[in-house]
């Protein structure tokens, strides 16, 4: 979809641009129930599944939602191309940011090309596998993850020194991690920063090391927590919890769980998205004279009945016996395909019954009847 043809994000989840994260991930959730393709049978409805689930991509990530305010889908389009006619007139240098880095490196102007190291820094994402049984991702649970992370020493509260010791501001930079060194050029003097040798970047000297975290402040350590599976989760989904990653630095936030889940194979069903597949054999009696079948669901047994001449093959429909849309409460459908299975082990007994059949049943096999004259 060309960009110029497509709607604004906003207006295709029918949301303010202030809408908070929960008011676009309710809207989400209304719009996808209502417009998914096995639900909605409208010739647009895949269509326009397509462009809420792009929209909620977008919008529901605060980096991408913070380009796309600021840019349009430029700014979270990857095949859009910054440096082509009409847009950056500097593209051969790279954005605006670059160019700052460049002539501040060396006439001490324009943005520095490194991060103050005592800025708010995020902490690490950690990931992690968690394993769930077939039903147990169709209706949801509830899991106990097992992991480590990196957290700020509970000795020294994350200073680097020992308590009883302080930290003290770095004499060389005065606290703020990098020197400057001027050198002349060709009649010119250009100013450079470098990280200062003493402090390491850091801008604070320990002179007394914490003896748990060796002055690092922070340390590795185990930790349990519960996470909640949604009902309806597929095989390889990843999940984020958030704020239960590493500990963030100097006041920044925490990074974020992601859990993998891995979900276990079940005896009878299969499934592709919200639909639900098995092989239900049924006895020669059945098919031919019909039954009511006690058919396997998710849910328990259901009863269901075919019709007389059923032929192996036939698939029938149980709606709504299928797996849930992740936070919805419409389900898929299940799908049951009947096997004719042929009795094995007769008795003399039995073999007469089936030979008086077969003799009885002339014109009963219509197909049969219409392969062996096609060749005549």
């Amino acid at each position: 979809m060309a960009n110029e043809n497509k709607r604004d994000y906003y207006e295709v989840l029918g949301v303010n641009k202030d809408a908070s994260e929960a008011e676009i991930k309710r809207a989400y959730r209304k719009l996808a129930a209502q417009y998914h393709p096995d639900v909605n049978h409208e010739p647009d409805a895949e269509a326009k599944f397509k462009e809420i689930n792009e929209a909620n991509e977008v919008l529901s990530d605060p980096d991408k939602r913070a380009r796309y305010d600021q840019f349009g889908f430029a700014g979270v389009d990857p095949n859009f191309n910054a440096g082509a006619a009409g847009g950056n007139p500097f593209g051969g240098f790279g954005d605006f940011g670059d160019l700052g880095d460049l002539f501040g490196s060396f006439f001490g102007g324009g943005r520095s090309s490194r991060r103050s190291s005592n800025a708010p820094t995020r902490g690490e994402d950690i990931s992690q596998r968690v394993e769930v049984t077939f039903e147990e991702a169709a209706f949801g649970t509830e899991k106990e993850i097992s992991a480590s992370r990196i957290e700020n020493c509970d000795r020294c509260s994350g200073s680097g020194a020992e308590p009883g010791s302080s930290v003290e501001t770095c004499m060389r930079c005065n606290g703020r991690g990098t020197v400057r060194t001027q050198q002349s050029f060709m009649g010119m003097t250009m100013q450079s920063d470098s990280v200062c040798p003493d402090c390491r970047g850091t801008g604070k000297v320990i002179k007394t090391p914490c003896t748990r975290c060796k002055g690092k402040g922070k340390v590795r350590r185990s930790f349990k927590t519960k996470v909640k599976i949604p009902a309806g989760i597929d095989d390889g989904q990843t999940l984020r919890v958030r704020g239960e990653g590493c500990t963030g630095s100097n006041g920044g936030p925490n990074g974020d769980l992601m859990v993998t889940v891995s979900v276990g194979k079940h005896p009878i069903f299969t499934r592709q998205g919200q639909s639900v597949y098995c092989e239900m054999p049924i006895s020669f009696t059945q098919a031919a004279l019909g039954a009511e079948l006690e058919v396997p669901t998710l849910d328990g047994k259901v009863r269901y009945s075919i019709s007389e001449g059923t032929q192996t093959g036939t698939t029938f429909r149980l709606k709504g016996k299928g797996i849930y849309y992740i936070g919805s409460k419409n389900r898929g459908d299940q799908f049951v395909t009947v096997v004719v299975e042929t009795p094995t082990h007769l008795g003399k007994e039995q073999r007469e019954l089936l030979k008086k059949l077969e003799e009885s049943s002339e014109g009963s096999h219509p197909k049969r009847k219409k392969f062996f004259e096609k060749f005549r």
